[in-house]
């Protein structure tokens, strides 16, 4: 790998590991709708332009209901259901849940490609994540309701189905007019929603850095990023930062906000990232997609 794509690894790994941090600061005074609306618009302004002088755009008007679904499922549904996960869960304990994304893409992948049949090191990997999920859900969120556990487990099968539609509909679509159109659409939809629980008084400037952080580092200026990876080491490297971003994510907690990283969070992750491994290994020669969490949107 040249050094400028290990600098873009590098960056990827940080730009996406950093969000779980600035979501739990700003669900702290913000409703999830309102921090979805100002993550989602502020993004879009900063991308739509961009798309649009490239001629990004138009090509997805013949694909608006594909556009559609991965919008949803990509960004409108998992970011309002991981802001809300936030309001009880420590942002550690949520990057680390969401290392079983790969996990998640290998079964869809799996059952969706040209293969069908699931093979025993895919089997074994699958069993040894769930464990992994299973020890994190046991031992680390006493006091904890099960509806936050349920709500970031969604987050990560939404974020394996995203680019599964993507793959299977959008592919030869540009992807920065996919990203920036989503980001618009899913924008209109949380003005109505958002709109009914805004703040009573104006937040904090944590929070509103927070959500200004989000929106022009971690989705912004995280795609353009991305997609300089991407054309720099090839769509298979680059996915590698899914097993990165949930340790960074989780030091990110520790160091910033004070969480704590238990012994079970250690393990449970241990064994998540080895199912993961072993899950994803034999998928891409198998089937057409590419390991999810390609374009994971944390």
């Amino acid at each position: 790998m040249s050094r400028r794509g290990v600098a873009l690894f590098a960056a990827m790994c940080v730009i996406w590991g950093i969000p779980y941090v600035f979501i739990k600061i700003a669900v702290r005074e913000l409703e999830p709708t309102v921090l979805v609306l100002g993550r989602t618009s502020l993004a879009a302004i900063a991308l739509l332009p961009l798309a649009a002088a490239r001629g990004a755009l138009r090509p997805l008007l013949r694909r608006w209901l594909p556009l559609l679904a991965f919008a949803v499922i990509e960004i409108a549904v998992p970011w309002w259901l991981l802001a809300k996960a936030e309001q009880q869960l420590s942002s550690s304990l949520t990057a680390l849940f969401l290392a079983a994304v790969p996990l998640i893409g290998a079964a869809v992948a799996r059952t969706t490609g040209r293969r069908e049949r699931f093979s025993r090191q895919t089997l074994a990997g699958l069993g040894l994540g769930v464990v992994g999920v299973a020890v994190l859900a046991g031992f680390d969120t006493s006091g904890v309701g099960v509806l936050p556990v349920v709500e970031v487990v969604a987050v990560a099968a939404c974020y394996a189905v995203g680019p599964a539609i993507l793959d299977r509909y959008l592919s030869d679509s540009p992807a920065l007019g996919v990203i920036s159109a989503s980001l618009g659409l899913c924008a209109l939809v949380y003005v109505p929603l958002a709109s009914a629980q805004l703040p009573s008084k104006a937040p904090g400037a944590e929070v509103l850095t927070s959500v200004a952080v989000l929106a022009t580092v971690c989705t912004a200026a995280a795609f353009v990023v991305f997609f300089a990876l991407i054309a720099e080491v090839g769509p298979v490297r680059a996915t590698v930062i899914t097993y990165v971003n949930p340790a960074v994510a989780a030091l990110a907690g520790v160091a910033f906000l004070g969480e704590s990283f238990t012994a079970g969070m250690g393990v449970g992750f241990v064994l998540i990232l080895a199912g993961s491994v072993l899950a994803t290994r034999l998928v891409a020669p198998a089937a057409p997609l590419e390991p999810a969490g390609a374009v994971q949107v944390d």
